[in-house]
């Protein structure tokens, strides 16, 4: 045997990473995925030496690159601009993904008519509708347009002929996993025919400067269905999700190539379809006229945003016979529990006989350690059955020793509670200068906070 090429062996590929591996293995050394590892057929492995071979474009320095091509377009929904971080750039493939019935669809075919109406031909294929009912849509949310065309489709020869015939600036795909390759072996939605019909459709949108949205599923737990290697095939991978009992709907960008990975989108759904919401802090506070006991407002960062959110707790007799409840909703449970400790080992606060209950409003999901304190305040508010002062706002990390610790970003926390109306703040010590109209309470630890409140 030539000492070139080694002898053929059957070879085994991760339908979700696309890791390969010599031999079967019940776990995928690469993304830890459970059963994913199937066999490929038998390959060969040369090892010969690669010679050079012809370039399509010479090598120039880099200040010397124009960028004409590659400057993002606006659509026109600020909103959504704002997550990408301008615009759509041409060339540019991002995959959207969300829970069924979150309002992706609606909100991709208001795009794809606000691009038409500025940029000319736009082509949305559906492999989950027909033409008719997208059209339906379309008419409800006023997305009617000349330059707007519809295909229903589930073969990617017949989407790249659209193409060809459409010549769009931009192609919507609803969704990728509803479109299959005859080139290539696998069942429709598996791992095999999402990767081939999503590098195809890659490869047709850098060549014609063309953008390209797919809409992809997702899995039971909220993950991004299909091979992760998807995820790498695109530029832009954006997260659309929402509660399903509330309208407000949240756009953000996991990976971007171009733009900020930490921005959020904020919208509400109705019967007009998805509306960006550009003060959506009203949204998470609740207006009332007097304070009441167990609740608090602190000051979220999402990006570069700051977002005001109310945190309530209710603190309840327990009726005995067995463990007291803990419910959290909108909230790290973890934390809450490290939080509700606290409250009582640091603050004094009795709770280990009382059911605690504790909620944000609004459906916003707080994770951030930024809102420890409003937590703590609220938690112990609810157990002393005494309110808050009104128009004060708390920020701050709190540590397991009762320590209240600085967060980033506090300067645009306070100059966003002032905008609203704050005149007080409790904060950690040295939190920097107050804005204009609003007094700083400095506390060190949460016995402090407690004593300079109550």
């Amino acid at each position: 045997m030539p000492p070139s090429v080694k002898s053929a062996r059957p070879a085994h590929r991760c339908t979700e990473c696309g890791y390969t591996a010599a031999k079967w293995v019940g776990r995928c050394p690469e993304c830890q995925t459970w059963g994913s590892i199937t066999e490929v057929g038998v390959i060969a492995s040369p090892l010969r030496a690669v010679s050079a071979g012809p370039v399509s474009a010479k090598a120039r320095p880099i200040a010397q690159i124009e960028l004409a091509g590659a400057r993002a377009v606006p659509t026109g929904i600020d909103e959504f601009d704002r997550v990408l971080g301008g615009g759509l750039v041409p060339g540019a493939v991002l995959l959207v993904a969300g829970e069924p019935g979150v309002g992706k669809s609606t909100l991709l075919l208001e795009v794809a008519h606000r691009v038409a109406a500025r940029n000319g031909p736009t082509l949305v294929v559906s492999g989950e509708e027909s033409a008719a009912q997208v059209r339906l849509r379309a008419e409800r949310i006023g997305a009617l347009h000349d330059e707007l065309y519809l295909a229903a489709e589930t073969e990617l020869g017949a989407v790249l002929s659209h193409v060809e015939d459409v010549n769009p600036s931009l192609l919507v795909l609803d969704s990728v996993q509803t479109v299959r390759s005859p080139a290539v072996d696998g069942t429709d939605g598996g791992a095999t025919q999402v990767r081939a019909v999503a590098s195809a459709l890659s490869a047709v949108a850098k060549g014609r400067g063309m953008t390209t949205i797919l809409v992809g599923h997702v899995t039971k737990d909220g993950a991004i269905a299909g091979p992760r290697a998807l995820e790498h095939l695109v530029d832009v991978v954006l997260s659309f999700d929402g509660e399903r009992h509330s309208t407000l709907r949240m756009v953000r960008a996991t990976k971007n190539r171009f733009g900020p990975a930490d921005e959020i989108g904020c919208f509400e759904i109705g019967d007009n379809g998805v509306i960006g919401v550009p003060d959506p802090s009203h949204l998470f506070v609740s207006r009332r006229s007097a304070p009441v006991p167990g609740s608090c407002v602190t000051v979220t960062m999402e990006g570069s945003r700051p977002l005001l959110a109310e945190v309530q707790a209710l603190v309840a007799t327990s009726g005995g016979g067995g463990s007291p409840r803990r419910a959290v909703s909108g909230l790290d449970s973890q934390r809450v529990a490290m939080v509700n400790a606290v409250v009582e080992r640091r603050g004094g606060v009795k709770l280990a006989e009382a059911d605690v209950f504790a909620a944000s409003v609004g459906g916003v999901r707080i994770v951030e350690p930024a809102a420890d304190l409003a937590l703590a305040l609220a938690i112990a508010s609810a157990a002393k059955d005494r309110p808050l002062p009104q128009g004060v706002v708390a920020i701050g990390e709190v540590g397991l020793s009762g320590e209240i610790r600085r967060v980033g970003g506090t300067g645009r926390r306070l100059a966003e509670a002032a905008r609203q109306g704050y005149t007080a703040a409790l904060v950690p010590e040295d939190a920097g200068p107050a804005p204009k109209g609003m007094r700083l309470l400095e506390v060190p630890d949460l016995g402090t906070a407690f004593a300079r409140l109550w």
